[in-house]
């Protein structure tokens, strides 16, 4: 399951499956934990595992084993019904780090999650194998064609989508540069219509004029 890959290599704090609808997302989760599991004993620890000692040991026992996991730096992989987990990414999006769903959901979570940074004109996407190497990135959005040649939309999800790809090869440094970039450009006040009317006294742009302005601060 390659969001167990990302979780473990990155360092994360959980991952949560969900939500428990029975044969479908039902399924899904449990096929998360049998896989997490079975091929990443050694690394994490799951909310099954959980469930399963407070049920033959008790709860203390198993309160106590998942803190001896959180030291020993072990991932937490646990599931959280779908209603409840929206209002906890609003309210604490830090608690999670990585997210394994299924699409319709995924549809309804990606684009909350965006509006939390701005929205998704800021958000960008990668679709990567950590099997093989390969990656496609894009922006999360779609292509919106009612907004095709007015020079109006935020770049900002592509450009991010392009340091991404910058971080998934090694060029660290580029990446840098690029987030500081847009960084310093948003701080200015100097932005697209979507990030305009969010702001007060900034200065609407269109979409080359924020591009030129986030190159200017390329460094």
């Amino acid at each position: 399951m390659e969001a167990d890959k990302i979780k473990i290599i990155n360092g994360r704090l959980a991952v949560p499956d969900y939500p428990v609808i029975p044969f479908i997302e039902g399924a899904f989760m449990e096929w998360g934990y049998a896989l997490a599991e079975r091929e990443f004993a050694d690394y994490v620890f799951t909310w099954n595992q959980r469930k399963r000692i407070a049920t033959g040991r008790g709860e203390d026992a198993a309160n106590a084993e998942l803190k001896q996991a959180e030291i020993s730096g072990k991932v937490i992989i646990k599931d959280v019904i779908a209603d409840a987990f929206l209002q906890q990414i609003l309210l604490r999006p830090a608690e999670y780090s990585v997210i394994a769903t299924l699409k319709l959901n995924d549809d309804y979570i990606s684009d909350a999650l965006a509006a939390i940074v701005g929205g998704i004109g800021i958000a960008p996407g990668g679709n990567i194998s950590y099997e093989s190497g390969h990656a496609i990135f894009e922006a999360t959005h779609g292509t919106a064609p009612k907004y095709a040649d007015q020079d109006k939309v935020n770049p900002g999800s592509v450009v991010l989508s392009g340091a991404l790809m910058f971080e998934h090869i090694g060029w660290e440094d580029a990446a840098k540069s690029i987030y500081k970039a847009l960084e310093l450009t948003i701080q200015s006040e100097r932005v697209t219509y979507d990030l305009h009317r969010l702001m007060e006294n900034a200065i609407l742009l269109k979409t080359s004029e924020f591009a030129d302005a986030v190159i200017s601060n390329l460094k």
